[in-house]
């Protein structure tokens, strides 16, 4: 026992040491984990060398943060999922798996005969990291793009697979109909049961207790064992108890406040599941650096292939179907849960293990770095894919040049330049007050979805991306009277409003160009690049909110709500 808190003490403390490193040097911190746990594993320093030890801190870790997971997936969000997503996640699991299959075994791994090395790489291949895809979409201001809105919709499609694949997992070695059903039919009943009781029984409980923080985060932790031993009980895993745990307490009401609740104590616990793997990782021989760098580049191609291709094929343009792809070329924390679980039941061989962890590790790093210049990438790959014949959103509509962004004639007299919810209500007032200025106006943006619904509405669009001055040039903006720049610094992707202003003012010296400041200190510099008139958003926002102040006040809330109401139900907003 004593020997089991020494250990604990230098997994936290080396985490903790190696963490800082990782945060100062931009990398995942997740890596710092596993570079901690190999320093004081047996095949490092060897501080920690008890086997005991290293399975109780790796199971406990692996439990909490399946739980987490499981709290996160919201099935509500599944159930209203657009067949985009659908389709992209369908084709994205299925073909990555079939050609997993195809890959490992054509490299010579097994895939049956008690060693199942193919299959649970090429499941492991085909998910993605929640850790690194959310981290890094949030500090880009992407998680409400539609890229970024396929690649979550894709990611929780994706657990829901992984849950699947635990449910068979322990019968692999045994793998008939009968035994399939058997296994499929214990985890209907534990995620019916444990349905049931979350909405039934658990919230009368969590709503008596709902004042006693302590109560609530150790009802949410009993919640997560009870389920996990009884998942046991049914010859199923631990973990998997755990995961179903989790996504019946996030369907109820209490759910957001037991995720705030459990949050730390997640942290604490999943650090440790990542420095015990970190343990069990030794000193790579050439042959598993090399199937790791293997494992690395067949994920990177087969996300791109499996993922870019149905959105392709659904009319989503080149950079909307490109994006989710990078976003989600890596290999999933969960995907070594799954190489542990394979372990533990022998199936799979201990360096095919340590291959994945390698993977892993290495696409980490290229993803993180990928995904923060996606944009440039995006943009840099375009160009070659055009002219290998994959035809953009903005093919055919008349004045689209080869290699550039452009089309659907000319751009009229009032050019919005990106569409984003500024924009959209914009639109949606002059339908309510001049509706014949639609007639003079065009939109200029790269969002299929803005493209598509504007185009059914018959107004003037131009697909093209308002970064690149070949599209503004194209377009035909010289000839434009006024052009309106109503998107945020904060949400535009290769530019500034400053940028834009200056380009704009290049190809047309003589346009009323209206641009929109984040900062008040921006307002002087767009004026001096050539803006003829800067709004800032917040002036609005603020005078808004003192009207509703002095509503009120004057007790006259209760009316200005029902305007509000009023004026909301006449509009047909392009983006809610």
């Amino acid at each position: 026992m004593h020997e089991l808190i020494r250990d604990i003490t230098l997994c936290i403390l080396f985490a903790w040491m190696l963490g800082l490193l990782a945060h100062f040097s931009r990398q995942p911190l997740i890596l710092a984990y596993l570079i901690a746990g190999f320093c004081i594993g047996p095949f490092g320093a060897g501080w920690v060398h008890s086997q005991e030890s290293i399975s109780v801190i790796s199971e406990l870790g692996l439990i909490f943060m399946l739980f987490m997971i499981g709290l996160e997936i919201d099935l509500k969000k599944i159930v209203r999922a657009g067949k985009v997503i659908l389709f992209a996640a369908g084709g994205q699991l299925l073909g990555g798996c079939l050609l997993g299959v195809l890959f490992f075994v054509g490299i010579g791994l097994s895939l049956g005969g008690g060693h199942f090395d193919a299959v649970y790489l090429c499941v492991a291949c085909a998910l993605s990291s929640t850790v690194i895809i959310v981290k890094v979409l949030y500090e880009k201001r992407e998680l409400d793009t539609l890229p970024g809105r396929i690649t979550l919709g894709v990611l929780v499609l994706q657990d829901i697979f992984a849950i699947l694949f635990l449910a068979v997992q322990p019968s692999l070695a045994n793998l008939q109909a009968s035994v399939i059903l058997l296994s499929i039919g214990r985890v209907a009943v534990l995620v019916t049961a444990a349905l049931l009781v979350s909405r039934y029984v658990l919230p009368r409980l969590f709503h008596q207790i709902a004042r006693r923080p302590e109560l609530i985060l150790l009802g949410a932790l009993a919640w997560c064992f009870l389920v996990a031993e009884t998942a046991e009980r049914l010859s199923l895993s631990r973990e998997m108890g755990a995961l179903i745990a989790g996504v019946s307490l996030s369907t109820f009401p209490y759910a957001l406040d037991v995720t705030a609740k459990v949050t730390t104590l997640r942290d604490f616990f999943i650090t440790l599941f990542f420095v015990a793997l970190g343990m069990t990782i030794p000193i790579p021989g050439l042959s598993v650096i090399g199937l790791a760098l293997m494992i690395a580049a067949f994920t990177v191609v087969s996300r791109l292939v499996t993922t870019f291709t149905p959105l392709y094929l659904m009319k989503q343009g080149l950079r909307a179907s490109l994006l989710p792809a990078l976003n989600l070329a890596q290999i999933s924390e969960f995907s070594l849960v799954v190489i542990q679980t394979g372990v533990a039941d022998h199936h799979i061989g201990a360096q095919t293990a340590n291959a994945a962890s390698f993977a892993f590790v290495v696409l980490a790093v290229l993803s993180t770095f990928a995904m923060s210049r996606s944009d440039e990438i995006t943009r840099w790959a375009i160009g070659p894919l055009k002219r290998i014949g994959l035809r953009d959103l903005d093919h055919g509509n008349g004045h689209a040049e080869e290699g550039h962004e452009g089309g659907h004639g000319e751009a009229r007299r009032i050019v919005i330049l990106g569409f984003f919810r500024a924009a959209s209500a914009l639109l949606a007032e002059i339908e309510r007050q001049t509706p014949v200025l639609l007639e003079q106006i065009t939109v200029v943006d790269f969002n299929p979805n803005v493209y598509q619904t504007l185009i059914s509405r018959g107004l003037h669009v131009i697909y093209g991306d308002i970064s690149n001055v070949d599209t503004l040039l194209h377009a035909g903006i010289a000839k434009s009277e006024m052009i309106i720049l109503s998107v945020p610094d904060s949400l535009l992707k290769g530019a500034t409003n400053e940028k834009l202003v200056r380009h704009v003012r290049a190809l047309n010296p003589t346009a009323l160009i209206v641009a929109t400041a984040d900062l008040l200190a921006d307002v002087g510099a767009l004026y001096e690049a050539g803006a003829s008139y800067v709004t800032v958003t917040r002036l609005s926002d603020a005078h808004e909110l003192f009207t509703v102040i002095e509503a009120a006040q004057a007790g006259l809330l209760a009316d200005k709500r029902a305007e509000l109401d009023q004026r909301l139900g006449e509009r047909r907003e392009v983006l809610p």
